[in-house]
Protein backbone atom coordinates (compact mmCIF):
# COMPACT_ATOMS: atom_id res chain seq x y z
CA UNK A 1 0.00 0.00 0.00
CA UNK A 2 2.03 2.86 -1.16
CA UNK A 3 1.03 6.15 1.11
CA UNK A 4 1.42 9.63 0.29
CA UNK A 5 4.14 11.41 2.70
CA UNK A 6 3.07 14.19 4.81
CA UNK A 7 4.19 17.76 4.57
CA UNK A 8 6.31 17.82 8.05
CA UNK A 9 8.39 20.55 6.84
CA UNK A 10 5.41 23.01 6.42
CA UNK A 11 4.74 22.45 10.21
CA UNK A 12 8.21 23.91 10.64
CA UNK A 13 6.88 27.36 9.19
CA UNK A 14 4.48 30.03 10.33
CA UNK A 15 1.68 28.01 8.25
CA UNK A 16 1.92 25.41 10.50
CA UNK A 17 -1.67 25.79 11.54
CA UNK A 18 -2.54 25.93 8.02
CA UNK A 19 -2.30 22.00 7.78
CA UNK A 20 -4.30 20.68 10.15
CA UNK A 21 -5.14 16.95 9.27
CA UNK A 22 -3.41 13.75 7.93
CA UNK A 23 -3.26 12.50 4.37
CA UNK A 24 -3.52 9.48 3.69
CA UNK A 25 -3.56 7.55 0.40
CA UNK A 26 -4.46 4.04 -1.36
CA UNK A 27 -3.28 2.14 -4.32
CA UNK A 28 -3.61 3.26 -7.69
CA UNK A 29 -6.50 0.57 -8.55
CA UNK A 30 -9.77 1.53 -8.62
CA UNK A 31 -13.47 -0.19 -8.45
CA UNK A 32 -16.92 0.91 -8.14
CA UNK A 33 -16.71 0.70 -4.33
CA UNK A 34 -13.70 2.50 -3.85
CA UNK A 35 -14.66 5.60 -5.70
CA UNK A 36 -14.84 9.16 -3.58
CA UNK A 37 -17.74 11.55 -4.50
CA UNK A 38 -16.58 14.10 -6.96
CA UNK A 39 -14.89 16.86 -6.22
CA UNK A 40 -16.65 19.62 -7.97
CA UNK A 41 -20.34 18.96 -6.86
CA UNK A 42 -22.10 21.50 -5.22
CA UNK A 43 -23.18 21.51 -2.12
CA UNK A 44 -26.51 21.20 -0.30
CA UNK A 45 -27.97 24.66 0.76
CA UNK A 46 -29.26 23.82 3.82
CA UNK A 47 -27.43 25.20 6.63
CA UNK A 48 -27.04 22.10 9.64
CA UNK A 49 -25.10 21.17 12.60
CA UNK A 50 -23.79 17.60 12.44
CA UNK A 51 -25.95 15.55 13.60
CA UNK A 52 -26.20 14.23 17.71
CA UNK A 53 -27.39 10.19 16.36
CA UNK A 54 -25.60 8.11 18.65
CA UNK A 55 -23.65 10.99 20.32
CA UNK A 56 -24.00 8.82 23.62
CA UNK A 57 -21.71 5.87 22.17
CA UNK A 58 -18.75 8.46 20.85
CA UNK A 59 -16.30 9.98 23.05
CA UNK A 60 -16.74 13.03 24.31
CA UNK A 61 -14.26 15.81 22.48
CA UNK A 62 -14.22 19.28 23.60
CA UNK A 63 -11.84 21.62 21.84
CA UNK A 64 -10.22 24.48 23.93
CA UNK A 65 -11.93 28.05 24.05
CA UNK A 66 -9.42 29.57 21.67
CA UNK A 67 -10.16 27.18 18.90
CA UNK A 68 -13.49 25.98 17.00
CA UNK A 69 -14.67 24.14 13.84
CA UNK A 70 -17.99 25.14 12.19
CA UNK A 71 -19.96 22.88 9.85
CA UNK A 72 -21.60 24.60 6.90
CA UNK A 73 -24.51 23.14 5.17
CA UNK A 74 -23.81 19.54 6.84
CA UNK A 75 -26.93 17.89 6.48
CA UNK A 76 -28.39 16.65 3.64
CA UNK A 77 -32.18 15.43 4.66
CA UNK A 78 -30.66 11.59 3.85
CA UNK A 79 -30.38 9.94 7.53
CA UNK A 80 -27.34 7.22 5.73
CA UNK A 81 -25.80 10.60 4.76
CA UNK A 82 -26.29 12.88 7.44
CA UNK A 83 -24.59 9.61 9.90
CA UNK A 84 -21.84 9.78 7.49
CA UNK A 85 -20.92 13.14 7.55
CA UNK A 86 -22.11 13.48 11.82
CA UNK A 87 -18.68 11.04 12.10
CA UNK A 88 -16.47 13.17 9.62
CA UNK A 89 -17.50 16.22 11.65
CA UNK A 90 -16.12 14.08 14.79
CA UNK A 91 -13.19 13.10 13.48
CA UNK A 92 -12.52 16.58 12.32
CA UNK A 93 -12.90 17.51 15.59
CA UNK A 94 -11.23 14.59 17.45
CA UNK A 95 -7.63 15.14 15.01
CA UNK A 96 -7.87 18.89 16.12
CA UNK A 97 -8.12 18.01 19.87
CA UNK A 98 -5.39 15.11 19.55
CA UNK A 99 -3.19 17.86 18.46
CA UNK A 100 -3.84 20.93 21.43
CA UNK A 101 -3.81 17.87 24.10
CA UNK A 102 -0.41 17.22 22.33
CA UNK A 103 -1.54 13.63 22.20
CA UNK A 104 -1.03 11.49 19.25
CA UNK A 105 -2.15 8.34 21.01
CA UNK A 106 -5.25 9.58 22.00
CA UNK A 107 -8.14 6.83 21.71
CA UNK A 108 -10.36 9.19 19.82
CA UNK A 109 -8.23 9.05 16.81
CA UNK A 110 -8.19 5.30 16.47
CA UNK A 111 -12.32 5.19 16.82
CA UNK A 112 -12.94 7.57 13.83
CA UNK A 113 -10.12 6.35 11.87
CA UNK A 114 -8.46 3.33 11.03
CA UNK A 115 -6.48 1.15 8.06
CA UNK A 116 -3.80 3.78 6.54
CA UNK A 117 -5.75 6.86 7.79
CA UNK A 118 -5.02 6.37 10.79
CA UNK A 119 -1.23 5.41 10.98
CA UNK A 120 -1.42 8.79 8.67
CA UNK A 121 -3.16 10.99 11.18
CA UNK A 122 -0.94 9.88 13.84
CA UNK A 123 1.61 10.74 12.26
CA UNK A 124 0.51 14.07 11.74
CA UNK A 125 -0.46 14.49 14.77
CA UNK A 126 2.87 14.03 15.98
CA UNK A 127 4.95 15.71 13.98
CA UNK A 128 3.26 18.92 14.82
CA UNK A 129 3.63 18.39 18.50
CA UNK A 130 7.28 17.53 18.11
CA UNK A 131 8.01 20.44 16.30
CA UNK A 132 6.31 22.41 19.50
CA UNK A 133 2.93 23.67 17.53
CA UNK A 134 -0.28 23.49 18.90
CA UNK A 135 -3.64 25.07 16.97
CA UNK A 136 -5.80 28.16 17.49
CA UNK A 137 -8.32 30.21 15.59
CA UNK A 138 -11.51 28.96 13.80
CA UNK A 139 -12.03 26.31 11.44
CA UNK A 140 -14.93 26.57 8.25
CA UNK A 141 -15.74 23.63 6.96
CA UNK A 142 -18.37 23.16 3.70
CA UNK A 143 -19.12 22.08 0.43
CA UNK A 144 -19.39 18.73 1.76
CA UNK A 145 -20.19 16.33 -0.95
CA UNK A 146 -21.23 12.62 -0.38
CA UNK A 147 -21.74 8.86 -1.90
CA UNK A 148 -22.72 6.28 -0.37
CA UNK A 149 -21.87 3.20 -2.24
CA UNK A 150 -23.44 0.28 0.11
CA UNK A 151 -24.41 -0.66 3.45
CA UNK A 152 -20.53 -0.08 5.18
CA UNK A 153 -18.87 2.32 2.59
CA UNK A 154 -19.37 5.99 1.34
CA UNK A 155 -16.95 8.40 -0.31
CA UNK A 156 -17.33 12.14 1.05
CA UNK A 157 -15.42 15.18 -0.75
CA UNK A 158 -15.37 18.28 1.23
CA UNK A 159 -13.44 21.85 1.83
CA UNK A 160 -11.98 23.63 4.73
CA UNK A 161 -11.43 27.34 5.10
CA UNK A 162 -8.21 27.89 7.27
CA UNK A 163 -7.87 31.52 6.76
CA UNK A 164 -8.58 31.97 10.32
CA UNK A 165 -6.68 29.22 11.87
CA UNK A 166 -2.89 29.52 12.82
CA UNK A 167 -0.50 28.42 14.60
CA UNK A 168 0.62 28.70 18.08
CA UNK A 169 3.87 27.77 20.28
CA UNK A 170 3.41 25.53 22.65
CA UNK A 171 5.32 27.02 25.24
CA UNK A 172 5.25 30.53 24.78
CA UNK A 173 2.05 30.58 23.39
CA UNK A 174 3.07 32.85 20.60
CA UNK A 175 0.27 33.22 17.67
CA UNK A 176 2.10 33.07 14.28
CA UNK A 177 -0.93 34.96 11.88
CA UNK A 178 -0.20 34.36 8.35
CA UNK A 179 -1.73 36.11 5.31
CA UNK A 180 -4.79 35.10 3.39
CA UNK A 181 -3.74 32.92 -0.17
CA UNK A 182 -5.77 30.38 -1.94
CA UNK A 183 -3.39 28.14 -0.09
CA UNK A 184 -5.70 28.68 2.93
CA UNK A 185 -8.00 26.53 1.25
CA UNK A 186 -8.27 22.76 1.19
CA UNK A 187 -9.84 20.23 -0.41
CA UNK A 188 -10.06 16.71 1.45
CA UNK A 189 -11.16 13.43 -0.26
CA UNK A 190 -11.82 10.63 1.53
CA UNK A 191 -13.04 6.74 1.71
CA UNK A 192 -15.55 5.65 5.22
CA UNK A 193 -16.25 2.03 6.06
CA UNK A 194 -18.89 1.17 8.84
CA UNK A 195 -17.23 -0.20 12.19
CA UNK A 196 -18.85 -3.90 13.95
CA UNK A 197 -20.08 -0.51 16.84
CA UNK A 198 -21.50 1.56 13.77
CA UNK A 199 -19.12 4.17 13.68
CA UNK A 200 -18.49 5.65 10.05
CA UNK A 201 -14.49 5.31 9.91
CA UNK A 202 -12.07 7.51 7.73
CA UNK A 203 -10.00 4.72 6.26
CA UNK A 204 -8.29 6.99 3.39
CA UNK A 205 -7.66 10.27 3.30
CA UNK A 206 -5.77 12.94 0.62
CA UNK A 207 -5.64 17.12 0.48
CA UNK A 208 -5.16 19.49 -2.03
CA UNK A 209 -4.62 22.91 -1.16
CA UNK A 210 -6.02 25.85 -3.21
CA UNK A 211 -8.74 23.54 -5.21
CA UNK A 212 -10.43 25.92 -7.36
CA UNK A 213 -13.79 24.16 -5.94
CA UNK A 214 -13.12 25.27 -2.22
CA UNK A 215 -11.15 28.87 -2.76
CA UNK A 216 -13.53 32.13 -3.10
Amino acid sequence: MKRRSLPVAAALTATAALLLTACGSGDNKSSDNDKIAGADAGATKTSASPSATDAASRPKVTLPGDLSDTFESWKTGDATKDAVLADVARRVDATNYAITEGDAKSPVLSFYYSGTALADARDWVQSIVKDGYSITGANRYYNAKIDVFDASSAGVVYCEDQSKAFAKDRKSKKVYKTAVTNKSYVLYTGRLEKSKQGVWQTTKLTSQRGHKSCTP
